[in-house]
């Protein structure tokens, strides 16, 4: 009897490990980085179709189960647009410096600006996954919302000069190219928005989404290690608003 409850015992393990290995989510590259980028461009469009924006402008999940959510429009219709380089990026309404309550006229984004922007970033994958093709492997990036409640100031993958002492000091060819810590993807669809004229302190009301796909971020390049991950073939997902900005010197 003890052997039979042993066999059972075991059985039961066996089947449980491997309905979890099967649960799993795994990535695997594709040696054709057009594939890559392919999938990069579904995923986004899935991302768009699955999250929404609450009051704050904050990216939200829609839930299979919870109705309270069933009103909220999704980011695909909310008029996304896409730049050559395929990032998308989405102007939230009436979160802009022109709409604001009281009007603020907005400052626009340079190129080289310092700038201060409150965010809650992430980074995923995209992979093909028995036909499906989804994000997976979350991480955090940058997220001030949930950390110290202020604003990043001046991020380097944002804009970083050749004077900057990372460049400086490189010992590397690569660690000399601004690419190397640049997100050119984020950079070029920031300038699409307009910033405020915001205390660090004050409260955030997000302006904006941004998704970066890998082949306008880091690709397959070797980049700066900002988080201790690395970015090979991830998007970047961006949730922000830019509190203000100010001329390099």
């Amino acid at each position: 009897m003890k052997k039979i409850f042993l066999y059972i015992l075991a059985g039961s393990l066996c089947f449980s490990a491997c309905k979890k290995d099967d649960d799993v989510e795994t990535y695997v590259e594709p040696e054709d980085i057009a594939v890559q980028n392919n999938y990069d461009d579904q995923a986004i469009q899935k991302y768009l179709t699955e999250h929404y924006l609450d009051a704050q402008g904050n990216i939200k999940t829609f839930s299979s189960t919870d109705p309270a959510d069933d009103n909220e429009t999704k980011l695909s219709a909310m008029s996304p647009l896409t730049l050559p380089s395929g990032v998308v990026y989405i102007i939230r309404p009436n979160a802009q410096p022109e709409t604001s309550n009281p009007p603020v006229t907005g400052t626009p984004i340079g190129a080289t600006d310092i700038t201060r922007i409150m965010m809650r970033s992430q980074t995923a994958l995209a992979a093909d996954n028995d036909g499906n093709v989804t994000f997976i492997s979350y991480s955090d990036f940058y997220n001030t919302i949930d950390g110290t409640g202020s604003p990043l100031i001046d991020p380097k993958f944002y804009y970083i000069t050749d004077q900057d002492p990372l460049i400086t000091a490189a010992t590397t060819d690569a660690a000399k190219q601004k690419s190397y810590y640049m997100i050119e993807g984020f950079s070029e669809a920031l300038q699409k928005y307009k910033a405020f004229n915001k205390a660090d302190g004050d409260n955030y009301n997000l302006q904006g989404v941004i998704l970066v796909p890998s082949r306008a971020a880091f690709a397959r390049d070797p980049h700066y290690n900002y988080t201790g991950y690395s970015f090979r073939n991830r998007t970047f997902i961006f949730n922000f608003q830019v509190y203000k900005t100010e001329a390099r010197p």
